[in-house]
């Protein structure tokens, strides 16, 4: 058959995407890309480390960034995104905006971003500043993952967290809810505004509209923040369906959608004024009254840690 008449395929817009050598959740990545968009996609060296602050310097270094983005770099990404929450936050905010320099000037000046700057954006875009915090990682992770937040101005009034060093991409979404609701019951210092779902290679896509929807209040998490943040910067929106951060009008507060107004009904036509028509007789029946008639009736894994809230 020939297909010559389609012309070829549409013009393919690409985002480059650096990943830790352990990320697992390409497939996710995906979901939140509309057709137009593809993905290029390299990850950092293999280095012997279980997740751990030593494991999140290490796979952020500029060097290897470098290594990365020249990868990438004969896809013609438009956009660069580093694929990593403890990578991008390990060095605080100052470390996080070097990382994006390292990239742009090693891309010949393509705009890049990472999780952690996302995480920032997002929560600038949804005016928060009060959060409950939910991480695969061990305590000194986490707390350092609080530490950069707090640095930014963002306040964690609760959080829970798994305690893991590897396998993260296996817990299922039974226990992601789940740390979340211990998340949001909070410290004791006032409610959270919205719950961040930390790391990269956590599941959370089919989780998050459920999770606004029982918590009441914005879900975001670290995939989504990456490719919300990344796509803007291309000129497209992400894809995810009944997520507060894509969908404004999923937004605590949002105005309600007008109902729809009802079917035009036409006007019955008038009757001119005027005396009763005579009715005639029926048979049998005095004046055409029926009389003597009866009357008729009345008218909804694996862990070497355990949960903290």
């Amino acid at each position: 058959m020939d297909v010559s008449f389609l012309g070829g395929p549409h013009p393919q817009r690409g985002v480059g995407v650096v990943a830790p050598f352990d990320f697992a959740l390409d497939r996710e990545l995906w979901r939140w890309v509309p057709d137009e968009v593809s993905l290029h996609l390299t990850r950092t060296p293999f280095v012997p480390v279980e997740v751990s602050l030593d494991l999140a310097r290490l796979v952020s270094e500029h060097e290897t960034l470098a290594e990365a983005v020249r990868a990438l770099s004969a896809a013609e990404p438009e956009v660069l995104a580093y694929a990593c929450t403890s990578g991008s936050f390990v060095g605080g905010t100052a470390g996080e905006r070097a990382m994006c320099e390292a990239m742009t000037r090693e891309g010949g000046g393509i705009h890049s971003v990472t999780t952690s700057g996302a995480l920032l954006e997002a929560l600038a875009e949804l005016d928060v500043r009060r959060i409950a915090l939910v991480t695969p990682y061990t305590w000194s992770v986490t707390q350092s993952l609080e530490e950069y937040l707090q640095e930014a101005g963002v306040r964690v009034v609760g959080r829970a967290y798994l305690g893991l060093t590897r396998h993260i991409w296996k817990v299922p979404y039974r226990d992601v809810a789940d740390m979340a609701r211990r998340a949001v019951l909070g410290d004791g210092n006032g409610p959270a505004e919205a719950l961040f779902i930390s790391c990269t290679n956590l599941p959370t896509y089919d989780v998050i509209p459920q999770l606004e929807a029982e918590l009441r209040m914005p879900v975001i998490s670290a995939n989504q923040v990456t490719m919300w943040s990344a796509l803007r910067r291309v000129g497209t929106r992400a894809v995810g369906p009944y997520q507060a951060l894509i969908d404004p009008a999923a937004r605590p507060g949002a105005e309600p959608l007008a109902p729809p107004l009802p079917p035009a009904v036409a006007a019955p036509p008038e009757t001119p004024l005027g005396p009763p028509a005579e009715t005639p007789g029926l048979p049998g029946v005095p004046g055409g009254e029926l009389t003597g008639l009866p009357e008729g009736p009345p008218p909804p894994a694996e862990s070497e840690g355990g949960w903290t809230t």
